[in-house]
């Protein structure tokens, strides 16, 4: 069984992460990416719609396969870890749902199912599911529907997507929509009864994410 004394911490694969990311772009656009990450860390200090003790609003999405998947019917066979993010175009999405999928037989142990959601299309659910090797349900939010009901949702920066254009990532392919809104990066853990025992987002700024120990130490309480 995976356990958390056994993964790196999602800060640890953070360094890595970052050493790559500089050998792999001129530092002029890592900088861009940076100064957005900074810029909506100072933007988005209230980021979480619901809180501890609060129920959360039931919802049904499509699956990386098409299927539709309902919350209400996952919490009857126990907890569920609700993770919002952004694409899989994003490297600390990728990251954080990695890091994720390295506790996910202790996670399951403690009774819980891990859930991702995004406002991306079932397709390229399917992209970052199968390139990390995801174990649990990724989720379409097609115009982050059920997002606005939990955290923050934002149009992403002008700054950003043009560079990724010119990166040569069509940002806007990853999505039904033209609307460019992304979800602010946020956990619940969701009792069997609806009541929520976990909720954080780690900040505005989306290079940090919240760590699977913390989800795990929750869950065992």
């Amino acid at each position: 069984m995976s356990t958390t004394s056994q993964t790196n911490t999602y800060q640890d694969n953070l360094k890595g992460l970052r050493e790559n990311l500089g050998k792999m772009l001129p530092e002029n656009v890592l900088r861009v990416f940076d100064n957005d990450a900074e810029a909506l860390h100072t933007q988005h200090q209230s980021i979480l719609k619901l809180k501890i003790g609060e129920k959360a609003p039931d919802f049904s999405l499509s699956n990386a396969t098409n299927e539709t998947v309902k919350l209400s019917n996952l919490l009857q066979k126990g907890k569920v870890v609700l993770a919002f993010y952004r694409g899989t175009w994003c490297p600390y999405c990728n990251l954080q749902l990695a890091h994720y999928q390295n506790t996910i037989e202790e996670i399951q142990a403690l009774g819980a199912q891990l859930v991702a959601i995004s406002p991306q299309t079932p397709d390229e659910s399917l992209s970052i599911k199968e390139k990390n090797k995801l174990k649990f349900e990724v989720l379409s939010d097609n115009g982050n529907i059920v997002a606005r009901n939990y955290t923050t949702v934002f149009k992403n920066n002008d700054a950003p997507v043009k560079t990724m254009t010119e990166l040569g990532l069509d940002f806007d392919g990853h999505y039904s929509d033209d609307s460019r809104e992304l979800p602010v990066p946020a956990v619940y853990i969701i009792e069997k009864d609806g009541t929520i025992t976990f909720a954080k987002a780690a900040g505005g700024d989306y290079r940090i994410r919240v760590e699977a120990s913390e989800i795990i130490d929750s869950l065992k309480k």
